[in-house]
């Protein structure tokens, strides 16, 4: 019997029974408002720190610089508190779609960090020698701060000007720290105290031809806007000796004052420390940043575990690939032929620094063209790479990825440190091209930053494990595309992945076991073939940025999981170009969303076959 004449019926039941059949656009609208309100309160975040504008490519708040104090992080927690009591106010989860609860959910995860956050910001060091703003703001100034007209480069002088403030507000919170025996390791006082003095170098501080690196800057965008004709030669002058004097009155004063703070408490502060597990309240913090950095609930001893394992796997991949290229000898010494043959390095001349630059950009461009056979979205942005500006640079520290802004106005960078040139061997050039540019952190975050259907913060956020999980995850899928030809480069994919799986050894031995960084040099240079220059940049940065360095591989490894399971469950309906957009369609996600995401396209696929 015909089922059709049902139909009108059914219709006609909701209607007298007052049942709307206009629900599921009800429901779009609960997520657009959902959507309106997260912008509204993201835009009020991004209003509380003018240099996040300006990292975005924005001249709100142009011409300020943050309030550095802990009392504004105070206040930024307490804010961030009260808005989630306000969305769970206002929004009914349950009349979310799946993309609106994962974005309430987010917003929620992101405040119970930020609770985190406030808690343990005394035990943050203040300064060391990787990620403080004594380097950050300069390269800010220089990178990020673009003058287009007067008003730009008046903004950029009142930033210098505001620097004294800034620079006060963090040396009164270390020198809090300092009082409770909370002090990074000597070497990366020494390392601040040598990259401040780097910074007052040439003129205006000295009496020399050349100009610093913050003066050079300053000239060089006040000449471009007299190229363009947009200010006079007479006020370009007047702008030139207001920077002369800023430079002179503040900047420099406020790094003298932090280069007497280091040489105070340089005697302080520990030649051999262990981790931060020396600390007081140190085990706590560390099982904190842990889960800051994973975005999971594993223990230090489960990942000191995963490390030892993924090192014991990861080095018979080596073997076979040091018996394909018949190199006769143990594992050692095929780490000691890559680590010294001639073959594998560039001049450290200048020519040499930019052929390592012209190699990378070669790969990047390769793969590039081979990106629509495994992605369906593409990113829209730039890519540049590039070395590090002379301030900054570290020999053998690596290399690292700046965003682009999400107007496209700024291009993406790869940044490299090319000052020694012997701790930069080409057998790891071409993984680490795919992990900082194609299809690896510019793609991804380009990606996210472009994405239109999803709240803004979702766009601008990271979560660690999956940014660098992606990344490393990328040097991996660049095999399966076709590259690696060489197989040394091969092994030096192989380098780039032990070294990560070392990092889980590493890091956790320093930070939960007692290790000092000699400990943590020996395993690391017995484990890979590393430079020795380049392994003790890696455990210094260890151990002043405890846990972050343990989220690469536990995001790739979670990635990879995913993958095998979707490949396992689909079968033959399994499409790799959909589960990467699938991966890179939301934004940077915790794992445990991540997998949640990916579970819910398996089940909606097997529905579809």
């Amino acid at each position: 019997m015909s089922t059709k004449p049902l139909l009108p019926i059914v219709l006609m039941a909701f209607l007298f029974l007052g049942i709307s059949c206009q629900e599921p656009a009800e429901k779009e609208d609960v997520n657009e408002k959902l959507t309106s309100w997260l912008d509204e309160k993201h835009e009020e975040s991004l209003q509380k720190s003018p240099l996040r504008l300006t990292s975005l490519g924005r001249k709100d708040r142009y011409d300020e610089i943050d309030d550095m104090s802990l009392q504004a992080l105070e206040d930024e927690t307490q804010w961030m508190q009260e808005s989630v009591e306000e969305l769970k106010a206002e929004f009914n989860y349950d009349e979310l779609d799946e993309q609106g609860q994962l974005s309430y959910d987010l917003w929620v995860y992101q405040n119970e960090m930020k609770q985190k956050e406030v808690k343990y910001a005394p035990m943050e060091y203040v300064f060391d020698q990787m990620t403080s703003i004594h380097t950050r703001l300069p390269n800010m100034l220089i990178n990020f701060h673009k003058v287009d007209s007067l008003q730009d480069m008046e903004a950029y002088i009142s930033r210098v000007e505001k620097m004294g403030r800034a620079s006060e507000q963090l040396l009164d919170r270390a020198e809090s720290q300092a009082e409770n025996n909370i002090l990074p390791p000597r070497f990366a006082l020494e390392i601040v105290q040598k990259q401040s003095r780097s910074l007052l170098k040439g003129q205006p501080f000295e009496d020399t031809e050349e100009a610093s690196a913050i003066f050079q800057d300053v000239t060089k965008k006040i000449n471009a806007l007299v190229e363009a004709e947009l200010i006079s030669e007479e006020k370009a002058e007047e702008l030139k000796e207001s920077s002369r004097q800023t430079l002179l009155k503040v900047f420099k004063p406020a790094y003298e004052n932090l280069i007497a703070w280091t040489e105070k408490e340089l005697p302080n502060t520990e030649e051999t420390p262990t981790g931060v597990s020396r600390h007081e309240n140190g085990a706590e913090y560390y099982d904190y940043k842990l889960s800051a950095s994973t975005t999971t609930n594993l223990t230090a001893d489960e990942i000191h575990n995963i490390g030892l394992q993924e090192v014991k796997r990861i080095q018979e991949e080596m073997k076979a690939i040091k018996e394909e290229v018949g190199f006769e000898g143990d594992l050692q010494a095929f780490f000691k032929f890559i680590n010294e043959d001639k073959q594998f390095y560039f001049p450290n001349t200048d020519e040499g620094r930019q052929a390592y630059l012209d190699l990378a950009t070669k790969y990047i461009d390769e793969i590039t063209e081979k990106l629509p056979d495994y992605f369906g979205i593409l990113p829209k942005a730039d890519l540049e790479v590039k070395r590090v500006e002379a301030f900054r640079e570290q020999d053998g520290a690596p290399q690292h990825y700046m965003a682009g802004t999400p107007d496209g106005s700024r291009s993406g960078t790869y940044y490299v440190h090319l000052s020694d040139m012997t701790s930069m061997p080409k057998s790891t050039l071409e993984g680490v091209a795919y992990h900082e540019g194609n299809p690896g952190h510019h793609m991804q975050i380009s990606i996210a930053q472009e994405l239109e259907d999803i709240p803004k913060f979702r766009t601008q956020g990271g979560y660690n494990a999956y940014v660098e999980g992606w990344a490393l995850y990328s040097e991996k899928l660049a095999k399966e595309m076709g590259q690696y030809e060489n197989p040394y480069y091969d092994f030096g994919r192989l380098v780039n992945e032990i070294w990560r799986a070392i990092r889980l050894v590493v890091d956790t031995g320093l930070h939960s076991k007692g290790w000092t960084e000699a400990d943590a040099i020996k395993y690391f240079s017995e484990n890979s073939s590393v430079s020795d220059g380049a392994i003790q940049a890696e455990v210094r940065r260890y151990m002043v940025i405890p846990g972050q360095a343990t989220g690469y591989k536990i995001g790739m490894l979670k990635i990879g999981e995913l993958r095998l399971k979707a490949e396992q469950e689909l079968g033959d309906d399994f499409n790799v170009k959909e589960f990467h957009d699938l991966i890179l369609g939301s934004g940077a996600l915790p794992l445990n969303y991540l997998e949640q995401q990916v579970d819910s396209w398996i089940e909606q696929n097997k529905g579809n076959a």
